[in-house]
């Protein structure tokens, strides 16, 4: 029981950051082009204005990805409450492969966005 809520603390992680980091980026987006803080992609750093909109648009859409699926990461563990630790391992390390998978994802839209907003930036 205690590897299962060890593992549900851990699967809202990423819901949570997703969530967090995205209001943090949609509102307080860093004032300065930098490499190390932020939505770094070589379209995102070509000025401020891409830098913005990339920071605008990636934090809404993690912000709202978080909320979609905080739910979800918590009905699917319910069930497996009194289930065995190899069980509870293997639906949590699928939990975080989808959610990774959406936090990857992300740039797709992002970077589409920010090239049809900004055509003339290669």
């Amino acid at each position: 029981m205690w590897f299962w809520w060890f593992m549900f603390i851990c699967n809202l992680i990423i819901p949570i950051l997703f969530i967090v980091v995205g209001w943090m980026m949609w509102k307080h987006c860093p004032k300065k082009i930098n490499g190390i803080v932020g939505y770094r992609t070589k379209r995102s750093m070509q000025n401020l204005d891409t830098w913005k909109f990339a920071h605008n648009y990636c934090g809404q859409l993690w912000w709202k990805l978080g909320w979609i699926i905080l739910i979800p990461t918590i009905i699917v563990q319910i069930p497996f409450y009194r289930s065995n630790t190899n069980t509870i391992g293997i639906v949590g390390g699928i939990v975080v492969f989808i959610q990774c998978l959406l936090l990857i994802s992300s740039i797709i839209p992002t970077e589409k966005a920010l090239k049809k907003q900004f055509p003339s930036i290669a």
